[in-house]
């Protein structure tokens, strides 16, 4: 074998040996694919459960407190973006809003996070009719431990989480117009290959 045969051969198993480095995003480093993900426990604002349920057309928020556990046994849709009532994180709550159904129907849900206060969480989404949990972060701690986090502002990343709380899927590079459809289509992947196998 030649020098260079042998030196490509070393290091091909150098990748197979040496331990993977973390992924990193400009927020800092995101937490490992297939591993357990990072918690959270922050106040926020949700729909009544009342209002859901009698699926009254308009649905006031109230104080929420919500951590990974609460959504333990569903699929969660984790989304993190900068600030309410900008374009492009209006569009992307919209583009949430509008496929609330389907990711319902597959036993997902969807929580927002960001470093507004709850109050402002609760105008926006008064305005937008959002149907869904947003979670405050104004310190960025959370954000932080997801790698999401370019003081003052949480970035624009989403992570899907199965329900054994196993990080499955991530998102940096988001695009706000389609980005619900492109987590939506992830989800429908995902459990179509985990039926497929079982």
């Amino acid at each position: 074998m030649s020098r260079r045969g042998l030196l490509r051969a070393f290091f091909g198993l150098a990748f197979l040996v040496l331990p993977a480095k973390p992924a990193r995003a400009l927020g800092g480093s995101l937490p490992p694919l297939d591993q357990a993900s990072p918690g959270f426990d922050l106040e926020g604002v949700a729909p009544s459960t009342a209002a859901v349920q009698a699926d009254q057309a308009t649905v006031e928020p109230v104080a929420t407190h919500l951590g990974l556990a609460d959504f333990r046994g569903r699929w969660l849709v984790l989304y993190f973006y900068p600030r309410d009532f900008t374009s492009g994180c209006t569009l992307e709550a919209r583009g949430f809003q509008n496929d609330l159904a389907a990711f319902h129907a597959l036993g997902a849900e969807v929580v927002g996070v960001s470093a507004d206060r709850p109050s402002d969480h609760a105008a926006f989404c008064g305005s937008e009719g959002l149907r869904y949990p947003l979670l405050s972060d104004p310190g960025g701690v959370v954000s932080r431990s997801w790698g999401s986090w370019l003081p003052p502002f949480s970035l624009r990343h989403t992570f899907l989480i199965d329900p054994e709380g196993i990080l499955r899927a991530r998102w940096t590079a988001v695009r706000p117009a389609q980005h619900s459809q492109e987590v939506l289509a992830e989800l429908i992947r995902m459990q179509s290959s985990a039926e497929a196998a079982g």
